[in-house]
């Protein structure tokens, strides 16, 4: 019985997820076309027919690799440090645990007005640029990557360290050549999911000042306004003319496309690591 309540349970999500792909890619079938690609957003009426997401795809694609490069060293470094140096019995390291499993679950809109006070104005007042909805994001999926990255670190048998400093090893050397390659897989798992919640999230960006409008591709990180593709999305979806729900629809397939792009990507390194560990 228990079995066939996960089946279920299975059978309801993927049904729920091919509900949506088959809703989205039904109502914006008549958009899904090159122009969508390569055309900029126009607000228009006459000129809907051919307006596109090139600069959200951009913006998206510009403020997830400003994530990567920020969140995935952060949050191993942050894993490793509390799994393999970090006493327990410390009253700081245990403060630090509580507040880690805390963070997962608050709301993005509060990573969104923590962004607005200390990154977009307060200390960094960087703006409404693309790091600045890096670094927001950055907090947003930090605790998941440490969580995910310390289970995948737990993982590896203490019998790999073991040996290791046992043929002369440091403990860092033990950690850099045996540890994080076999661990890799989970990491990359936990990296998957944390990324795969960012690249929807369009509350955090909208309180940080990320147009709904930009007709022109990101100039850099740190200049120019940008949009990304769940703001896009929302901004077309609160008009009130239809054919504006029509490229939201679009949108949303053209999103679903790199979601899934960049899981592929993901699931492939993880497989290969899994392959040579």
């Amino acid at each position: 019985m228990f079995q066939a309540l996960l089946l279920a349970c299975i059978f309801v999500a993927i049904a729920t997820l091919l509900a949506v792909l088959a809703w989205a890619v039904t109502t914006g079938w008549p958009r899904l076309d090159l122009n969508l690609l390569t055309e900029m957003p126009s607000g228009r009426r006459t000129q809907l027919a051919t307006s596109g997401v090139q600069s959200a795809i951009f913006g998206t694609l510009y403020v997830m690799i400003g994530l990567v490069v920020t969140v995935v060293p952060l949050g191993v470094s942050a894993a490793v440090y509390l799994e393999e140096f970090a006493d327990p019995d410390k009253w700081y390291v245990r403060l630090i645990e509580v507040n880690v499993q805390n963070l997962a679950a608050v709301p993005s809109i509060v990573f969104g007005i923590l962004g607005m006070a200390f990154i977009y104005r307060g200390g960094l007042s960087l703006g409404s640029v693309i790091y600045t909805g890096s670094l927001t994001l950055t907090m947003l999926v930090l605790p998941t990557i440490i969580v995910t990255g310390r289970e995948a670190i737990r993982s590896v048998p203490s019998s790999i360290r073991m040996a290791s400093m046992g043929v002369g090893a440091t403990r860092w050397r033990t950690i850099w050549h045996q540890v994080l390659p076999s661990a890799i897989p989970g990491i990359v798992t936990g990296t998957i999911l944390a990324l795969s919640r960012a690249i929807g999230e369009a509350a955090p960006l909208i309180m940080i000042g990320t147009a709904t409008f930009v007709t022109f591709n990101p100039e850099g990180f740190f200049e120019g306004r940008f949009t990304v593709l769940p703001v896009q999305i929302y901004y077309w979806s609160s008009q009130a003319n239809p054919d504006f729900h029509v490229l939201a629809a679009a949108g949303i397939v053209v999103l679903m496309g790199m979601l899934l792009a960049m899981n592929s990507i993901a699931i492939w390194i993880r497989a290969r690591f899994t392959q040579e560990n």
